[in-house]
């Protein structure tokens, strides 16, 4: 057997180099995989807590508190439906919680915020926080709030499968 020529050896030689090539283009994949996860979780972590310091900020506890005033759904559909019509102040504070569970509800379906922390955080609150809207929503007409109904539907089955 004879010593390869030097046309041999540049091809193993080339060979050689290619495969280290992609190997570590594989490796670069993989740890750029993981950075982007990583980010994605760490903007999604952002934004629930965002949402968690919203839901406790004075503008919202002023919607809950004068929410908290009406006994039943009705009432409140009642009363919200006075304020709208006269342009009352209390309208715009009552819009509040609905338009913030509809941005809630945007954002968990395009993925910015993950479902299973919305689950942990809200819950049935989420579900309870609808019954009392849902008068209220209907008399606004159709198709008012679908993000946040959206979310109450799937966190209904969610909850019902736990």
């Amino acid at each position: 057997m004879s010593d390869p020529n030097w046309a041999e050896q540049v091809t193993a030689i080339a060979t050689s180099v290619g495969v280290i090539g992609l190997l570590a283009t594989i490796v670069v994949a993989i740890v750029a995989g993981r950075q982007v996860r990583e980010a994605r979780h760490a903007r999604q972590s952002q934004i629930a807590a965002d949402f968690v310091r919203r839901w406790d900020e004075d503008a919202l506890v002023e919607t809950r508190r004068l929410v908290a005033q009406f006994e039943t759904p009705g009432e409140l559909r009642d009363a919200f439906q006075r304020y709208i019509a006269t342009n009352a102040p209390e309208a715009y504070v009552l819009y509040r919680e609905p338009d913030y569970f509809e941005q809630l509800g945007a954002l968990e379906r395009v993925g910015a915020v993950n479902f299973d922390l919305l689950t942990l955080l809200l819950g049935r609150r989420l579900v309870d926080r609808w019954e009392m809207w849902k008068p209220s929503i209907e008399a606004m007409g159709d198709n008012v709030y679908p993000m946040f109904e959206a979310l109450v539907v799937k966190m209904r089955a969610a909850l019902d499968q736990s």
